[in-house]
């Protein structure tokens, strides 16, 4: 089996490269001798698609600037929205299934209780409304593929989060972060590692196709992610001392892009279908800290 990754450059595409290897021969392009990708430029990709001739497409590519977004809808649209569609026209005509990543951020953010893949859509900010564009066009295009929707990704590669709670802990004496939005931080090894998985048995069945949420378990809030991050952290010795953490809500913390308040994702139907489990947020959480002091060792 021969597997295109796009966006192999990313969180969950660095992790793919390595989750992936044992399943297929893995094609990455601008990791091999094919060249990367211009994401802005769909005859390109369709080009791509047709030369590797794959078994299988797996997008881990994305415009993730969310604040950004706001003022560059023009980007985030053609990597977010149209690209997918390419991307599933061109997997379609050589028959080829597409496992595509979208977010928590297609939900309108309210409610208490973990939004459910039949739930209504109503994302609040543009980088939303553009995953949520790329999904529509993507299952239009090729209805045999799978759209995993995801929430606060993390990893030891690129800006996020976790890394940037590690930096801030070594520059300033007090944080102040947002108590008042809940998720499930999910690591994208975990990701990459439910995707080899769910590759493996779409490979041997076509009754697969839809939209699936996929995080890890359990819920927190930014506050107590960060609390519990850099309490482990410190007891790991990666930062001389824990600062100060004040909390605050996201009235108070102005950013460009509005964020839902609620990104809980059931991920009842993934684990059903799959047979897989979705461990705790913590363990994923430990498990990154733990490579960390492994890469310093």
């Amino acid at each position: 089996m021969k597997i295109l990754v796009f966006g192999g450059s990313g969180q969950v595409g660095r992790e793919l490269q390595r989750s992936l290897c044992p399943l297929a021969d893995i094609v990455v392009p601008g990791f091999s001798e094919v060249p990367r990708v211009d994401f802005k430029n769909p005859d390109a990709l369709t080009k791509c698609i047709s030369t590797v001739m794959p078994d299988m497409v797996v997008n881990a590519a994305a415009y993730t600037a969310v604040d950004q977004a706001e003022n560059d809808k023009a980007s985030a649209d053609l990597v977010n929205a149209q690209a997918p569609g390419v991307i599933g026209r061109a997997a379609a005509a050589i028959g080829a299934p597409v496992i595509h990543y979208s977010t928590d951020y297609v939900f309108g953010g309210d409610g208490l209780g973990p939004w459910r893949e039949v739930d209504e859509v109503a994302p609040v900010n543009y980088y939303g409304k553009s995953k949520l564009e790329g999904e529509r066009q993507l299952m239009r295009a090729s209805p045999q593929s799978l759209v995993f929707r995801t929430s606060w990704v993390y990893s030891l590669y690129g800006q996020n989060f976790p890394k940037t709670m590690l930096r801030l802990a070594k520059e300033k004496d007090q944080l102040t972060i947002v108590d008042d939005q809940v998720g499930a931080p999910t690591s994208a090894s975990f990701l990459a590692d439910v995707t080899a998985c769910v590759a493996k048995q779409i490979s041997k069945a076509s009754d697969f196709s839809g939209i699936y949420h996929l995080t890890a378990g359990g819920e927190t809030n930014w506050f107590a992610f960060a609390d519990f991050l850099l309490t482990r952290a410190e007891e790991m010795a990666l930062i001389s001392r824990k600062p100060g953490l004040v909390a605050t809500n996201s009235v108070t913390y102005f950013t460009p892009a509005k964020r839902p308040l609620n990104s809980r994702l059931d991920t009842n139907k993934i684990r059903k279908t799959f047979g897989i489990r979705t461990p705790p947020w913590q363990q994923g959480v430990e498990q990154f800290l733990q490579s960390i002091v492994a890469a310093k060792s």
